[in-house]
């Protein structure tokens, strides 16, 4: 997902307080395709350089832990190789999902039974105390000593592997794109010794969005505007708008633009009402997390901005996953371009 850890305690904090153009996505098939996911020892070692860090791997993890991150990136990509029986923790969780069976697939997971900190994730003794041999995270704010996460070296010393996810080392992923997913495909493929099925899972999400990029090549781009529902944050009325990122990759896939991408250099843009109204909206992407209704939301902005084109039009998509670092872009890519050029389906 595109966004850095101090963003996602924000968003954990606030929760307190509150099909592909080509068949179905392929990460969506593997999930329940556990069948040969056990990587073969042959292959190994592996070494990998993460962050500047290389991590070698003399055998397939299996005593996987995932950290929060206000992500599904790493959880949901496990799942799509097939490698849920890894997993002895994870904190990720946004309670749906573009794919079906995953939510359910998540919450079944184990938790490790972990207290988790002020950040809504695992400190340092108790991710000792859970013994794993690779630990994910979303970006470098994960194994952060200053915030009392068990540091990369600190890992390593009792024999676990580390990983941050692609354009998390300097915690900045406004340059992320659907390529980072792939990446995180690959890179996990390698690590578990099952790149046949990384690599299968890669090329049906390419065929599904150059399917759907061809049916909208040429036509006009509606400008979008992408955000979460109910959540803030920042200390304006709009917080939690995208302006850049693997979102605005997914919205020109689907012949759209964001229509907030010059609002901010980072990944969300913290808003004004007034700077909101001011803007043409051609069309609402809400990205729902643990939001049991985004629809609701999304009908109420509609209805706050009615000067906007896409509340005359009611022009409108809520999704979930899709919309972040993770196996099932092509899904977002489908539903968003369904939605701004319905001629073309």
């Amino acid at each position: 997902m595109s966004m850095n850890r101090p963003a996602a305690a924000a968003l954990a904090a606030a929760l307190c307080l509150l099909a592909g153009a080509c068949g179905s996505s392929s990460a969506g098939r593997a999930d329940d395709d556990p069948a040969g996911a056990a990587g073969s020892k042959s292959g190994y070692p592996v070494t990998i350089d993460n962050c500047g860090v290389k991590e070698t791997f003399e055998k397939a993890p299996s005593r996987v832990v995932v950290m929060n991150g206000a992500s599904v990136a790493e959880v949901s990509t496990l799942l799509a190789l097939g490698l849920g029986d890894r997993i002895v923790a994870n904190e990720q969780t946004y309670g749906m999902s573009e794919v079906p069976g995953r939510a359910a697939a998540i919450k079944k997971l184990p938790t490790g039974d972990v207290k988790l900190n002020d950040a809504y994730d695992i400190p340092r003794e108790a991710m000792l105390g859970l013994r794993p041999d690779l630990v994910l995270s979303t970006t470098s704010y994960g194994f952060d000593r200053k915030n009392g996460f068990a540091t990369r070296d600190q890992l390593k010393a009792v024999g676990a592997n580390t990983y941050v996810s692609p354009q998390g080392c300097d915690q900045d992923t406004s340059k992320m794109t659907i390529a980072d997913s792939y990446r995180l495909l690959r890179d996990m493929g390698e690590v578990f010794h099952v790149s046949d099925r990384a690599e299968k899972l890669i090329a049906a999400s390419e065929q599904n969005i150059a399917a759907v990029t061809a049916k909208v090549k040429g036509k006009k781009k509606p400008k979008v505007m992408v955000l979460f529902s109910n959540m803030s944050m920042g200390g304006n009325d709009f917080g939690s708008v995208v302006a850049k990122g693997v979102y605005n990759d997914i919205l020109a896939r689907a012949g759209g633009s964001n229509a907030f991408e010059n609002a901010a250099k980072g990944s969300f843009a913290d808003l004004s009402k007034e700077k909101v109204a001011a803007t043409d909206v051609d069309a609402l992407v809400v990205i729902g997390y643990n939001d049991p209704n985004p629809a609701a939301y999304a009908r109420k902005l509609l209805k706050e901005f009615p000067q906007w084109p896409a509340a005359k039009n009611n022009t409108y998509v809520t999704l979930s996953d899709s919309m972040y670092l993770g196996p099932s872009n092509d899904l977002a890519v489908r539903k968003i371009a369904g939605m701004l050029h319905p001629d073309a389906f």
